[in-house]
């Protein structure tokens, strides 16, 4: 499929390509996640001004994005391992533009679920699971970083796109309105379908060169083992790694971590507007501060990530980001809302890129997307309940507080579940060891 990719120019002069890789991957999930979840605070509070729905209607939405995630999660791990990143990017970005488009053309409920199933099939097809698993082949040694790095980009996206989409389609105003913003990012995905994977090299082999630009030096078909008697990296098949106490304590507590920061992109303009009064434009600003907390400490959990043990940093960025869950229920002052920002951003960004690598470390490079697909299962069930499960908390006892509690209990088991995931000790296992 080489020629459908064109041939842009391999490498940059003097610059190792997977950095290129890094930059592509944060632009990718820019126009991926960005408006499919995080704008999804604002956009609820668009349609439920113009079609009355309830918040548990609202928050059914994101749940029917689980079940896709469900369904097609080691679908898509297969599919990346098997056919490439780049095929990946490009049929998701244009099952993406039929989302949109749909999208902007809903009049009904069910009309609503399905563009946001479409959706959400182009952005799993293109997006995070894509993009990390081809992060995980550029780099080794500096996985971590990469992957901050990307989720950096993907935050300072986020920083701007957020608010002005919360901007266009304010229901109160006058300005462009859901359905035409809809429409742009359609053309968005289209173009970005066209353009982006001429510019991806599925792994570095592919140009004659190694994870992080680095040739190996010793090769084995046996474990090897460091100096302190822990593996460096391993080569786990998708059964061996099924057998490993780590893959379902990462699983779950990505899962039990992640339940709360889906019910904030759903629920958060919600509680403002409809628990406490405040405009649009206050979710968009509170979102702001937690997007640029975020977007440093994705960068110093990336970083911290390649110096400590990732578990326990996964345990202290996850039980900071509860901290900042369970502060939505103390008082309606703007304050405690903006102390959520900077809490959540710190707990949400030093986690994020954490997750991925902590998978890439203890599993290795062969089976990473299919590892990483069926690793989404479990953790989808657990997304699938939460955003209906605190739209008909707060119907059923008029607020969000019991909700929000109740996310931020499901955010320390996860905390702790990543703490005591151990990193697999499995015999024969082929290891790689990079030159210093």
């Amino acid at each position: 499929m080489g020629n459908l990719w064109g041939n842009p120019v391999n490498k940059a002069r003097g610059t190792f390509y997977g950095w290129w890789m890094v930059a592509v991957s944060g632009f990718i999930m820019i126009i991926t996640a960005v408006p499919v979840f995080n704008a999804m605070a604002v956009w609820t509070v668009a349609l439920k001004s113009e079609f009355g729905w309830s918040h548990t209607q609202l928050g059914l939405a994101l749940s029917f994005t689980r079940v896709e995630g469900s369904l097609t999660g080691p679908i898509a791990g297969y599919l990346v391992d098997r056919m490439g990143s780049r095929f990946m990017v490009f049929t998701g970005l244009v099952i993406l533009t039929g989302g949109f488009f749909l999208f902007s053309r809903i009049d009904n409920l069910w009309m609503f679920y399905l563009a946001y199933f479409i959706m959400s099939v182009g952005q799993g097809q293109a997006g995070w699971l894509t993009v990390m698993t081809l992060l995980n082949h550029w780099f080794v040694r500096h996985r971590a970083m990469a992957m901050g790095l990307a989720m950096v980009g993907m935050g300072i996206g986020s920083l701007v796109l957020v608010p002005l989409i919360a901007w266009l389609i304010n229901p109160e105003a006058d300005r462009l309105g859901w359905r035409h913003t809809a429409e742009i990012l359609a053309v968005v995905a289209l173009v970005s379908a066209i353009i982006l994977p001429k510019l991806i090299r599925n792994k570095p082999e592919d140009m004659g060169d190694y994870p992080d630009g680095v040739p190996p030096t010793v090769k084995t078909s046996v474990q090897a083992v460091d100096a302190d008697g822990q593996n460096d990296e391993q080569e786990l098949t998708i059964g061996q790694a099924l057998r490993t106490q780590a893959f379902w304590c990462i699983s779950f507590g990505h899962g039990f971590g992640s339940m709360s920061v889906l019910v904030i992109m759903t629920h958060l303009g919600l509680l403002l507007t409809d628990d406490y009064g405040y405009g649009l434009q206050t979710t968009a600003w509170v979102l702001t501060v937690q997007t640029a907390v975020s977007i440093a400490f994705q960068f110093l959990g990336g970083w911290l990530g390649d110096r400590i043990p990732k578990n326990i940093a996964l345990f202290i960025f996850t039980a900071i980001q509860g901290v900042g869950v369970a502060f939505l229920t103390v008082g309606d002052s703007l304050i405690y809302f903006y102390i959520f920002a900077v809490l959540f951003g710190i707990g949400f960004g030093g986690r994020t890129p954490l997750t991925t690598a902590i998978r890439g470390e203890y599993f290795g490079r062969a089976s990473f997307g299919k590892i990483l697909g069926i690793s989404t299962v479990p953790m989808n069930i657990l997304l699938l309940i939460a955003p209906p499960l605190a739209g008909y908390m707060r119907d059923e006892l008029g607020d969000y507080k019991m909700a929000f509690l109740l996310m931020a209990a499901f955010n320390t088991v996860g905390a702790v579940l990543f703490l005591i995931a151990r990193k697999p000790k499995l015999p024969g296992l082929v290891r790689t060891e990079v030159a210093a």
